[in-house]
């Protein structure tokens, strides 16, 4: 009996290693950011996972200054998280700045 358990414990230890992976790892958000042609590092996602930040507000509010043909950085929006602003709001701003022709920055 005990014969057909040992060859399953690496099998085991390797799911559990995988589902850590992605547990840790937003990977899905990350083939949604190049999908959306947004260059965004799965390091980057990991590192905003480490410094707690979360990565779909940041990921999503890139994506969508990046649809609306604005150019923020990454970083930009992350800091700005970090000092406690909405970057949804932000970018939500930005756009309506840029629609109303107003020369707006994210500065």
């Amino acid at each position: 009996m005990i014969e057909l358990l040992v060859p399953l414990i690496p099998i085991i230890v390797v799911i559990f290693i995988i589902y850590i992976f992605f547990q840790f790892i937003p990977v899905g958000l990350w083939i949604s950011a190049i999908a959306a042609g947004v260059k965004v590092g799965i390091f980057t996602l990991v590192g905003m996972r480490l410094r707690r930040v979360p990565p779909h507000k940041i990921v999503s509010a890139l994506i969508k200054a990046t649809k609306a043909g604005l150019s923020v950085s990454i970083d930009k929006l992350e800091a700005h998280f970090l000092a406690g602003g909405d970057v949804d709001r932000v970018v939500d701003s930005l756009i309506a700045a840029e629609r109303a022709g107003l020369n707006l920055t994210f500065e």
